[in-house]
């Protein structure tokens, strides 16, 4: 194993792990700007109504990108342990 392997692995799993997430992370962050701008509108600050809206609506959007992020992950995996072989020379 060269270090431009090892340097090219970390590289190609650090995208998938942001590439996996991306979807999640944007719905989340969305959703919390628009709750964010609701609030400072009609100065409502309470917590909950940032942390329930939140959490359901990342919960949808994980349960609609699931097959693509099983699909993105077990292409990844299964990468992974087809070249295995030539991973340990």
């Amino acid at each position: 194993m060269t270090p431009e392997f090892v340097v090219g692995f970390a590289r190609d799993t650090i995208q998938v792990v942001l590439l996996v997430s991306a979807p999640l992370l944007g719905f989340g962050l969305a959703i919390g700007l628009l709750i964010s701008i609701f609030q400072s509108v009609t100065q409502i600050q309470e917590m909950t109504l940032t942390f329930v809206p939140k959490i359901v609506v990342v919960m949808l959007a994980l349960l609609l990108f699931l097959p693509w992020m099983m699909r993105v992950m077990l292409d990844f995996t299964r990468g992974i342990l087809e070249n295995f072989p030539l991973y340990v020379r």
